[in-house]
């Protein structure tokens, strides 16, 4: 072949350094926002954080002095009637970051658009609210090991003995259960300390007095017992639970009451009584030591019900406002290609990038959060019951974007609303048909099947096929193993576990 030269015409799809931070910032969760933008802060000098009384006009903040740019689109989003649909003419491309839609004047949701970039009410707590505890929110978790070793520095003990008990706080798991056999602490000794059997057992016993009660039990029956023993004397049924944990616990887990009150020798209301009082120990005492840092989420988008009508704006603490330094912005020159001048246009430029894909990130969300709200307006009236089918493809449909936009953006992002605070994914679930030809949604069916379950005969629990039969009668149809596949996913128990002796 002679190589020869060869004009194509053809398309190519190019991703931009300034279309890449885009979609970066837009994946990102609120607390991963704030990091980010904290090392843009700290990297660029142009860019500064807008404080509370800083005088200067917030509708265009890449204003610097030094240039004049194009005016940022006007902040406002809000869906349009369903009587008055139109095509919104929308550019899926998140570096313009402009969409255009007609607003009718009265909406079933509105959007405040017009504090993206000013103060607004927010739900959280300020630091002059009385309920605002600083301490317990930023107070690290005590671990059970450390509880369980300051309790054993306040008993005078010999050295032994004290090494004896740190060896033993080490062989407790996270649930408060001693792991490891008496045997084999006694083997993990150094044989010339001499140590026997009966001083590791005497250390443990003083260990297993320690709080909370029930700690070192080697298993559940002895973890019962425990707790039993440090319950006052006068507890009424206090024998009678000790004799059943000691010596009928298989039968009480197969609940078998029919051979417990044979056994034992009690009517169904005092075994009733007894197992009430063995229910309110905790099997797991070593759960009550919380040893982990806790984990807050900061909503993104607040939902608030006002004059009949839902609005939805972003969650103002969350979002720190940025601007252009307009005093170093001042200082670049347009003709000037010194290094020093050089490195300032570059670092401006990059702060209006920065600055430009927050505005697209938060006009981005506010479009999928209010097409949400629109969509589930049934469940912020009614619960969960009144969960609409949503998938991603609906949502995407609506903005006019591409479904891993939508998927980008309903990512570890969170909504307040007045039943609490959920992942903007909590409400996208699956559909199953009605006998009416209609659709139900997955998460209604759950809290339908929780429902029944929580109004059940503990005596005669429904089974995952009556439970369908139930749904059936209210036009849902759902196939048995659909029902015990939800029924999972709530944690509830197989009707044989539910059952209670009344």
């Amino acid at each position: 072949m002679k190589p020869s030269l060869v004009l194509k015409m053809g398309q190519q799809l190019t991703m931009t350094p300034q279309l890449q931070q885009a979609i970066r910032l837009l994946q990102l969760s609120t607390l991963d926002l704030q990091q980010e933008i904290q090392e843009a802060l700290e990297s660029n000098p142009m860019l500064e954080r807008e404080e509370d009384g800083d005088d200067f006009d917030n509708s265009n903040p890449l204003a610097d002095g030094a240039e004049n740019p194009a005016p940022a689109p006007q902040q406002e989003e809000s869906y349009q009637d369903n009587s008055h649909q139109e095509t919104p003419q929308t550019v899926d491309n998140l570096e313009e970051g402009e969409w255009n839609e007609r607003i009718p004047n009265e909406l079933p949701v509105d959007t405040a658009w017009e504090d993206v970039y000013q103060t607004s009410a927010s739900s959280l707590p300020s630091n002059d609210d009385d309920e605002w505890d600083f301490t317990t929110r930023t107070s690290s978790g005590e671990s059970l090991q450390s509880h369980l070793l300051w309790q054993l520095n306040l008993i005078p003990m010999s050295d032994k003995d004290r090494l004896i008990g740190i060896t033993l706080i080490d062989c407790i798991n996270h649930q408060g259960y001693l792991e490891e056999s008496l045997e084999e602490v006694v083997e993990a000794f150094d044989p010339e300390l001499d140590i026997e059997l009966d001083e590791v057992q005497a250390v443990l016993h003083r260990i297993q007095q320690f709080e909370p009660a029930g700690i070192a039990a080697r298993d559940l029956r002895e973890c019962l017992l425990l707790q039993l023993r440090q319950l006052p004397a006068k507890t009424p049924w206090l024998s009678e639970a000790q004799r059943l944990a000691g010596d009928y616990l298989e039968l009480l887990g197969s609940r078998d009451y029919g051979q417990l009150m044979r056994r034992m020798k009690l009517k169904e209301d005092e075994l009733r009584q007894v197992i009430e009082l063995i229910q309110s120990l905790n099997p797991r005492p070593g759960s009550q030591i919380e040893s982990s840092e806790p984990e807050y989420v900061v909503p993104d988008v607040i939902v608030r019900k006002h004059n009949e009508r839902w609005l939805v704006e972003l969650n103002q603490e969350a979002m720190p406002r940025l601007r252009v330094n307009a005093q170093y912005a001042g200082f670049v020159k347009r003709a000037d290609s010194s290094a020093d001048n050089t490195f300032m246009r570059n670092q401006l430029q990059e702060a209006r990038w920065f600055i430009k894909s927050l505005q697209s990130r938060n006009e981005t969300l506010m479009k999928v959060a209010t097409q949400i709200v629109e969509h589930q307006r049934g469940f912020l009236d009614y619960g969960d019951e009144a969960m609409k089918p949503l998938v991603l493809h609906d949502i995407a449909e609506a903005v006019g974007m591409h479904e891993s936009t939508i998927s980008r953006v309903t990512t570890q992002k969170f909504m307040h609303t007045p039943r609490g605070i959920y992942e903007l994914k909590y409400f996208f679930s699956s559909h199953v048909s009605t006998s009416e030809g209609g659709e139900c949604s997955s998460t209604a069916i759950r809290a339908i099947i929780k429902k029944l379950v929580a109004a059940e005969n503990a005596k005669k629990p429904l089974s995952d096929s009556k439970i369908a039969g139930l749904l059936e009668a209210q036009g849902i149809q759902v196939a048995r193993r659909t029902v015990a596949k939800y029924r999972e996913s709530l944690g509830i128990a197989p009707s044989s576990e539910r059952k209670r002796l009344m």
